[in-house]
């Protein structure tokens, strides 16, 4: 009733993951790997050249920078993940440089992570199994984000092989492979923690079913979380208690999100994502038969729930009859895909909607497999398969096409030459994409100015701001241009700006804006429209210190760029 028997040589069931050995299926496996790499490589000449978020991937770039100038997160400027992404960053940019080809490098890395991690729990099903599953989730993986290293894809890379490890301990005869394994598998995980404490629902599932179903395995779980956790034990020795508390809990859990959530269900007639309806006003080319993103969206919403609460009953059930590396596989991907549901439910647009169901999509191929042998014994592995395929791909291409296929498409034709999909800011080798060109042309002026300003004073340096140009409502901030600008100091806590943050009555925005010598203020977000509190206006103060204490140097296209200096 179930595929032929397991492959032994896979790495998730106790084997070396036969990659060695040709008389062991080394070369299927070999070919598999080799077809993922290919349907990676296709899109990256344009991911690397692609528009990224100049919020979050301008904080991934920055903020490891101010660390190795003294720094601490949740005390020096506002943080709301974990450290572990940013201690990681800062020693990868101290090998590499903090460029933004290093940067998107690195998030190219944390990428694989994922799609590995699936390849590797989908191994006991076969090579072919494998392969079509990592295939299919690079069409998730590679398009939410482009290849921005946010710490969300490295601390599900890190959750996905803590999962592998748990289940090759559970594979292993040998104790002290076993629990060499479970160890490994909590250290990864405690380290997936530094990265996204909110990835605690989904580890805290999977470790907890594993010291239940083998309590010899306490011990090996808890060291290895605690060595895992090293760099949270010394952000919060850095930080102290209170304000690592306040930035990783407090802040993130209370004040942010009645600014940042989306309606559930979202909306069926429109787009409740402001960056998502402004992407869409100018869509890339899509010429195949799709729905309408908001209907896509809402019904996407709607399956993924659906989907996963049918793929923890089925490998609950797998489980109870058979107890083997295919129905442990299974049970721990669904107790992941559970654990990382409210990512999507606090925000569902197509971002956190992709951010969730990469791996339990591509894993319904196994799992639709796994019941149709089940529900139709004579059915052969490998049509089953092929039936998991085709339902896999036809969901996804019918609820996700518009932002998983559609944009794998537009970054393969942005690479091979075929559209010009961005526009380049540089300064002293320090390149960003914009994706309008009179944005583009505004920053490029304002730097451009800015550091002709700077290489004309004596002792070139500072304090930058950088906001919205309506400071009551700091819904998003373009931290890219403190980057730009190594040599200025931050003028504010608040380099990452949120609602419910930045502009709440008591805040620290109007004393930090008196500190500034230099102010470059933006209405690339103008259009901003959510249905939440990011639409509220916050105290007027912080726009009142622009009027009375900074005078305007010049402003670009038309007011979309603002520079200020502190008047004397």
């Amino acid at each position: 009733m179930t595929f032929a028997s397991s492959d032994s040589t896979a790495f998730v069931l106790g084997g070396s993951g036969g990659l060695r050995r040709r008389d062991q299926g080394a070369t299927g496996t070999w070919v598999g790997l080799a077809i993922v790499a290919a349907l990676v490589a296709l899109p990256l000449k344009g991911l690397y050249r692609f528009t990224g978020g100049t919020m979050e991937e301008g904080f991934m770039l920055y903020f490891p920078q101010r660390m190795w100038k003294g720094d601490v997160p949740n005390v020096d400027f506002l943080h709301l993940y974990g450290p572990g992404a940013l201690h990681v960053l800062m020693g990868w940019y101290k090998v590499f440089g903090d460029t933004l080809f290093a940067e998107r490098t690195f998030g190219l890395l944390q990428h694989v992570g994922i799609i590995l991690g699936l390849f590797a729990l989908a191994r006991p099903w076969g090579r072919v199994a494998a392969t079509a599953v990592a295939s299919l989730s690079v069409f998730y993986i590679l398009t939410p984000i482009g290849l921005s290293a946010m710490a969300w894809n490295g601390g599900l890379a890190l959750t996905l092989w803590s999962a592998v490890f748990v289940v090759r301990g559970l594979s292993l005869d040998d104790p002290k492979r076993q629990r060499m394994a479970w160890f490994s598998g909590a250290a990864l995980a405690g380290f997936a923690l530094t990265y996204r404490p909110d990835l605690a629902i989904a580890i805290g599932l999977v470790f907890g079913w594993l010291v239940i179903a083998r309590s010899q395995s306490r011990r090996d779980v808890v060291v290895g979380g605690l060595v895992g956790l090293v760099p949270m034990w010394v952000h919060i020795v850095m930080a102290g208690p209170g304000p690592s508390f306040r930035g990783m809990f407090v802040d993130p859990v209370f004040h942010l999100r009645a600014g940042r959530e989306l309606p559930r269900p979202p909306s069926w007639d429109k787009l409740d994502g402001a960056l998502q309806a402004i992407a869409e006003t100018a869509p890339p080319w899509w010429e195949f038969p799709h729905l309408r993103a908001s209907n896509a969206i809402f019904l996407w919403f709607f399956t993924m729930l659906i989907g996963t609460a049918m793929l923890l009953a089925f490998a609950i059930w797998q489980r109870r009859a058979v107890v083997d590396g295919r129905t442990t596989a299974l049970l721990v991907v669904a107790f992941v895909s559970l654990g990382i549901l409210p990512q999507a439910l606090q925000r569902p647009d197509s971002t956190h909607l992709t951010w969730v169901t990469c791996i339990s999509w591509p894993f319904a191929i196994v799992a639709v497999a796994e019941v149709v042998r089940r529900t139709a014994p004579r059915v052969s592995a490998r049509a089953a398969l092929s039936i998991g395929a085709a339902l896999a791909l036809v969901l996804t291409f019918t609820l996700t096409s518009l932002f998983t296929f559609r944009y794998y498409v537009l970054h393969t034709r942005v690479g091979l030459g075929y559209v010009h999909g961005t526009f380049e800011v540089h300064r002293e080798g320090r390149a960003f994409y914009f994706g309008s060109p009179r944005a583009a042309l505004a920053s490029q002026q304002v730097v451009d100015e800015l550091d002709a300003i700077l290489g004309r004073l004596p002792n070139p340096g500072g304090r930058l701001f950088v906001g919205p140009t309506d400071l009551s409502r700091t819904r998003y901030s373009d931290v890219i241009f403190y980057w730009m600008f190594p040599e200025l100091d931050p003028a504010t806590y608040y380099i990452e700006m949120d609602p419910g943050l930045a502009d709440t009555r008591g805040s620290r925005l109007a004393d930090d804006l008196l500190t500034a010598d230099w102010v470059i203020l933006t209405s690339f977000w103008a259009g901003w429209n959510e249905p939440n509190s990011s639409m509220d206006y916050g105290p007027p103060e912080p726009n009142e210190i622009i009027d009375r204490h900074f005078c305007m140097r010049r402003e670009y296209q038309g007011g979309l760029v603002r520079l200020y200096y502190r008047c004397r």
